[in-house]
């Protein structure tokens, strides 16, 4: 039943009585059915539709926290300034304020915010509390091992900021993307993406059969062809971003899938209900 500090993580607040209609209209999540006690996925797009901050959002008192990077918190708060307008809000990222994951069924004190990250089950819980507040008994790596495992992507570990969609991301299979809800930043693509089934390139689970994983950024081949770039790994596994039509293409015709020089194999998420290659649980060597 392990707690894990996550210094690798921080916190930004939404503050004031406009505060849940301000993040509805410019998040990928919806705000307003987001209960009490629950963590939900979103982000911030580009117009164009990319992801340019990931987090989890959690009620608080006095309005909305956002968790997040920790090397990108004050970036959140400076971007969602720009939205703020006339929106009687306030946005501040708040360094009193230690995250911690919980997984499990770890108990905690009763003085610490335990939120059910609704991501996925298995995943646990985020804790909140001042600074020093938490008896850790397991690592920042012990938990990302975790979330490895349970093919759970993670901005700027297993897809860059900028340049990836949700689709890409996974957000629309773990509740990141509401796609009912009114109009936010970079709708229009991640709805027309979710019409017409355009998006090709997911972040799925790897394995490397040898033990050893390929270092996060290494290109994924088969024969001469890229089918994309590894992110994060742990205990022989990992996450990449690959081109589904191309893996299908290159199980079809018996190609090994390498990344820096390391056979791999390739795995569906346990829970994702995107259309797979039917080949592909089978490629591990």
């Amino acid at each position: 039943m392990p707690i894990a500090l996550l210094p690798d993580r921080a916190i930004v607040t939404v503050t004031g009585e406009e505060a849940e209609g301000f993040l509805q209209g410019i998040l990928t999540c919806n705000v307003e059915s987001l209960p009490a006690g629950e963590a939900r996925l979103g982000a911030l797009l580009t117009p164009q539709g990319k992801i340019q901050f990931d987090f989890l959002i959690s009620r608080i008192p006095e309005g909305l926290r956002l968790d997040t990077d920790a090397g990108r918190a004050a970036d959140l708060a400076k971007r969602l300034g720009l939205y703020r307008l006339r929106a009687k809000v306030t946005i501040a990222a708040d360094p009193t304020v230690a995250v911690a994951a919980a997984w499990g069924g770890a108990g905690t004190a009763a003085d610490i915010d335990r939120i059910q990250d609704d991501r996925l089950p298995d995943l646990g819980a985020r804790l909140y509390a001042t600074q020093g507040a938490f008896s850790a008994d397991a690592t920042e790596a012990d938990y990302h091992a975790h979330r490895i495992a349970l093919a759970v992507p993670e901005g700027g570990r297993d897809f860059p900021f900028g340049d990836a969609f949700p689709h890409e991301a996974l957000m629309d299979q773990l509740g990141g993307v509401d796609f009912r809800k009114g109009c936010y930043v970079g709708q229009e693509v991640v709805s027309r993406m979710q019409h017409r089934g355009t998006a090709r390139t997911r972040c799925v689970p790897v394995v490397y059969p040898a033990g050893e994983a390929a270092p996060a950024g290494s290109e994924v081949s088969a024969g001469q062809k890229s089918l994309g770039l590894t992110g994060s790994h742990a205990a022989g596994r990992g996450l990449a971003m690959l081109r589904l039509d191309r893996l299908a293409d290159a199980l079809a015709a018996g190609e090994i899938l390498r990344a820096d020089g390391r056979a791999l194999g390739v795995e569906k998420p346990a829970f994702a209900t995107f259309a797979w290659p039917s080949a592909a649980d089978a490629s591990a060597v």
